[in-house]
């Protein structure tokens, strides 16, 4: 397990798959604040 992220670190580079295809990157997607939602979807 990493290490949590502390004030004033820089969030790492993360590469999502989009459901309609294509790929979303995270922190380069072009956003000053990004936040990301992981949906478990049917319980």
């Amino acid at each position: 397990m990493t290490d949590k992220l502390n004030l004033g670190d820089a969030f790492p580079s993360l590469t999502f798959n989009k459901v309609g295809g294509g790929t979303f990157v995270v922190p380069e997607a072009g956003a000053k604040y990004n936040v990301i939602l992981f949906y478990r979807g049917h319980w």
